[in-house]
């Protein structure tokens, strides 16, 4: 392939899942579907939590937000998929590569901050219920939101100017049906080290820091909860973060397993249609474990349906 320079470069190729023409109405009607899923679903909680004044606390402001991030995380992604699919173009130009980038990187990185913040609300309100409202006061609220965008427009930010510093690229072909961070430093025919040497740091400072968080809060949760003498006691305590529980196990495991699966594998397609589990499908379950599993999500959702009707 043809080294091309990026001043010269205004567009990138999207290759997709698949390039099997057969495949292809059938993948735009299952992502649509995931997408309207994930979009209704989503929005559902965040009315549910907005319009009943039992769930205006901190852990369902919280919740509302992780929704939100949702919502923008699979829309950066999914719709661009569908409109080449239905255009039978695979072209997204440079600026719009970019933009898509580091918007996922936001979203992605929101969910996973937000994620963490969520434990940390759990470990407060577990091992200190006298001084939750005190220690989780509306101000302290907005401001882990506010810390948690900052960190996630900052990471963006690096991988921007660092996609700003490669001047040649190998390739325009992006083995994904978006412009993945990694897929794009792979592309690059600058110094590979320096390029590796960014995605372990930034890997290891938003990776490790906030996974320690959220274990470092599940270990004085579930030593709280031992402590308990009753057995209904325990069980009721460990249920008001089971929900959280089980979307941090099935955002972490399949973000992991992808990067995991990709390192062994070797191959860019592979990869990508690992990626689907954590780009698309994790936020699709979202709403449902919170729904299915959260009896005052249940209850403000049929007072909602009730007033609608």
């Amino acid at each position: 392939m043809d080294i091309q320079n990026y001043t010269d470069m205004s567009e990138f190729h999207l290759l997709g899942l698949s390039e099997d023409p057969d495949l292809q109405p059938i993948l735009f009607g299952l992502f649509l579907s995931m997408y309207l899923v994930t979009v209704c679903g989503n929005l559902l909680i965040i009315l549910a939590v907005s319009s009943d004044s039992h769930l205006h606390t901190p852990m369902y402001f919280f919740l509302s937000n992780l929704s939100l991030a949702d919502i923008g995380f699979i829309s950066t992604t999914v719709p661009k998929m569908l409109m080449n699919i239905q255009t039978h173009s695979s072209v997204i130009s440079y600026v719009g590569c970019l933009t898509q980038m580091s918007t996922f990187i936001i979203f992605g990185c929101m969910d996973y901050m937000l994620l963490t913040v969520m434990a940390y609300d759990r470990f407060v309100a577990i091992c200190h219920p006298l001084y939750y409202l005190v220690i989780m006061n509306p101000r302290k609220c907005g401001l882990l939101i506010l810390v948690s965008f900052f960190f996630s427009l900052l990471e963006s930010q690096v991988h921007i100017l660092v996609i700003f510093q490669i001047t040649n690229f190998k390739d325009v072909e992006i083995s994904s049906f978006f412009c993945d961070p990694s897929q794009l430093l792979n592309l690059s025919c600058s110094d590979i080290l320096s390029n590796n040497i960014v995605q372990n740091v930034l890997g290891a400072f938003y990776g490790i820091f906030p996974l320690s968080g959220i274990l470092f809060s599940y270990y004085k949760i579930v030593s709280s909860i031992l402590r308990i003498p009753s057995l209904g006691g325990k069980y009721k305590a460990f249920s008001t973060c089971g929900s959280h529980l089980a979307v941090v196990c099935l955002f972490l495991g399949t973000g992991f397993g992808v990067y995991l699966g990709s390192g062994v594998s070797h191959s860019p397609r592979k990869g990508a249609e690992a990626s689907v589990m954590y780009t698309v499908v994790t936020p699709m379950l979202n709403p449902f474990i919170y729904s299915l599993r959260n009896r005052d999500i249940k209850g403000a959702l049929r007072r909602l349906h009730s007033r609608n009707v």
